[in-house]
């Protein structure tokens, strides 16, 4: 890193609304994404009530964390609108009317033939020795200033009017800051272990304060590993990003399925298509769940053709010729009727692979044999039938889910997709 030092943000989000689980912090979101694009790092985001103390002391936290502090909510007209009184306190200073914002505040009312009440006046007031910020859509400036060599930035929390000052105003003004410094994320997407095996593999990549840095976030059994690479310049940066993806590639092998943003069945549908490979699907447990999650991908028409939900046990006799008397004996949820399923539905689709679901999502309908959550599925294929037991946790949509993510990875796996481009 050549000993420069890499500029740093963190985020403060000011409000009483904020904490009562009722208002969801859509700024803080908005703002990260905005620093990070412009190769700014955000290290923490803080949530702080309409308090002046507890204000003043989340700046001293975040001046202390970061280079920059950027601040939304609380520059209202009412009593509980605290923060430019809190960044007055904090920088040791008083708040001082300026006259010419006042007429702003006052000619906003007047356009809309409001009078003004004698309350917007304290959104005129500004820090001494702070700048003000022009809010084009709104009565409240926001305020810049500087303490101790970090900056720090107030905005309205009204989320158009913070993401318009952010935007034309505050980022501008960051952009010198963070000249030649440069942050390259690359994302890979995984499937088929949980996230402490995964942890495991990979062992001390997500140690903290490493550089490059790796995140994980785990949803619906889909692992995220969030490779964050910051340095100087660009190019170097761009290196050593490479350089952690080719080595979690190595390390993790078929466990990642994509990058990015790709979901399963846009990976596994690019590879039916590169490979010129057609699939159907029957589902039991699953109700349509996977055939959705393959045709919701654009160009989805080029290799599957057929879907049959057969969610009774006459279903899947009468239209995919699964024998009654083998339903009898092992029951509709078996390793048995799943792969007459999955041959079934290949026979009459005439496809190049087909895939069955059978399961238990629940709530009710478990038995100690047959648990809750006990799924089997099968791909069959001119190669054979392969059936899988899994027992998914959790409530019916997850099972669900699960089940219709993993047949996927399953078929994946199949098609064996490391020559594939982008994957």
């Amino acid at each position: 890193m050549g000993g420069e030092h890499i500029k740093k943000a963190s985020i403060l989000s000011i409000g009483n609304e904020l904490l009562n689980g009722r208002t969801v912090d859509t700024n803080a979101a908005y703002i990260a994404g905005r620093l990070r694009a412009i190769n700014l790092t955000v290290v923490s985001v803080h949530s702080v009530p309409d308090e002046v103390d507890a204000i003043e002391r989340a700046l001293a936290l975040a001046t202390g964390e970061a280079d920059v502090v950027v601040a939304t909510g609380g520059l209202g007209p009412t009593d509980d609108d605290l923060t430019r009184q809190a960044f007055a306190g904090f920088l040791g200073v008083e708040l001082v009317l300026h006259p010419d914002l006042l007429a702003k505040v006052k000619e906003f009312f007047d356009r809309r033939r409001i009078e003004m009440p004698a309350r917007n006046e304290i959104q005129a007031c500004i820090p001494q020795g702070a700048a003000a910020l022009e809010n084009e859509m709104g009565t409240a400036p926001g305020i810049q200033a500087k303490k101790g060599g970090k900056l720090l930035f107030a905005m309205p929390g009204v989320p158009a009017e913070m993401r318009h000052m952010l935007d034309t105003l505050v980022v501008p003004e960051l952009r010198p800051l963070v000249t030649g410094q440069a942050i390259v994320v690359r994302r890979l997407k995984c499937f088929g272990a949980g996230e402490s095996k995964i942890a495991e593999l990979i062992g001390d990549a997500m140690q903290r304060g490493r550089n490059p840095l790796v995140n994980c976030t785990v949803q619906t059994g889909v692992i995220t590993l969030e490779i964050v690479a910051t340095a100087p310049g660009r190019t170097e940066a761009e290196k050593m990003a490479e350089q952690e993806e080719g080595s979690l590639r190595k390390i993790l092998g078929t466990l990642v399925y994509g990058t990015d943003d790709q979901g399963l069945a846009e990976v596994v549908g690019e590879g039916l298509a590169w490979m010129g490979r057609t699939v159907a699907v029957a589902e039991s447990c699953t109700g349509g769940l996977l055939a959705k999650l393959i045709t919701d991908v654009p160009g989805s028409s080029r290799y599957f053709t057929h879907g049959w939900i057969t969610y009774s046990n006459d279903a899947k006799s009468c239209e995919l010729d699964v024998p009654t008397d083998m339903i009898e004996k092992y029951g509709a949820v078996s390793e048995q009727v799943a792969g007459a399923m999955a041959q079934g539905a290949r026979r009459k689709a005439g496809t190049d692979y087909a895939i069955a679901i059978t399961g238990i999502a629940g709530p009710g309908g478990g038995t100690e044999q047959k648990p809750v959550g006990l799924v089997y599925i099968s791909v069959d294929s001119r190669s054979g039938t392969d059936t899988s037991r899994h027992v998914f946790s959790f409530d019916r949509s997850s099972v669900r889910l699960r089940a219709a993510q993993t047949s996927l990875n399953i078929l994946r796996l199949k098609l064996d997709l490391t020559g594939q481009p982008h994957i």
